[in-house]
């Protein structure tokens, strides 16, 4: 098989490098970016080479691994150049998935979202297969002979998910994080350390992939809707606030 990886990032180069050590039959990679220097990188650590986003050459598989804001129209940029195949690794799917279908209608098309950065692989992989086939299959293989766990979903789950999973979730840690005030350790409680564990987790990301989210997603303003509600509660209020998040937490009690 043969790979082109549009955006030479480290979620590209792990979608190669899992491919390279699973894939029953040979791989050869090829890397672009918009930073000609970051795909020189990414095909030397490979031992690889670098195309240019022009190039009129054509490909087994194209995968598209860039920032969300610039996925779609990567997309419809790259489609041409798959023979077979294209995928993405966006962490958003409605328009991904829209995208590969009006751009390689007669392509498999598959959208993966790896919930976690490369460096924690493996995880867990929800995807939509549009139209699969033999190369996406062998895809979906090899990142499962790597650990990871597929799963099949819709879009609309997927997005709907992550409003919570991503934009909810780094919301309220970086909304701690801003909040709170350095403590010595021997203060710290279980929750509090666990927080603050969560808290440089996320902050040793990049902002722009946070920042990318955000806008992707709705959720944050859910999140300073319920801490002004949780500020604001008089005794009788907040136990019924404590409530309702004690449901959330326990819905197979319901």
């Amino acid at each position: 098989m043969d790979l082109l990886v549009v955006g030479a990032g480290e979620m590209g180069r792990w979608f190669a490098r899992t491919l390279d050590d699973h894939l029953e039959d040979r791989l050869a990679v090829a890397f672009t970016d918009v930073d000609p220097a970051v795909a020189r990188a990414a095909a030397e650590a490979f031992d690889s080479r670098a195309v240019a986003p022009d190039t009129d050459e054509s490909f087994d598989l194209v995968c598209v691994a860039v920032p969300i804001p610039a996925t779609a129209d990567m997309i419809e940029t790259h489609a041409p150049k798959a023979r077979k195949g294209i995928c993405d690794l966006a962490g958003v799917m409605a328009d991904p998935v829209a995208a590969m279908a009006e751009h390689a209608p007669d392509r498999e098309c598959v959208s993966f979202h790896p919930l976690f950065a490369p460096a924690n692989a493996p995880g867990n992989v929800p995807l939509v297969a549009d139209e699969s086939g033999p190369v996406t299959d062998r895809v979906r293989a090899a990142l499962s002979a790597a650990g990871n766990d597929l799963f099949e979903t819709t879009s609309a789950e997927h997005d709907a998910a992550m409003e919570t999973v991503q934009a909810r979730v780094h919301a309220a840690i970086l909304a701690f994080g801003l909040a709170a005030e350095p403590v010595p350790e021997r203060f710290q409680t279980p929750i509090s350390a666990t927080l603050f564990d969560l808290l440089e987790s996320v902050t040793g990301g990049e902002a722009r992939v946070y920042a990318d989210i955000q806008a992707a997603f709705e959720g944050a303003d859910d999140v300073a809707a319920a801490a002004k509600r949780l500020a604001a509660a008089d005794d009788e209020t907040f136990e019924t606030l404590y409530e309702q998040a004690t449901r959330r937490s326990h819905p197979d009690d319901e």
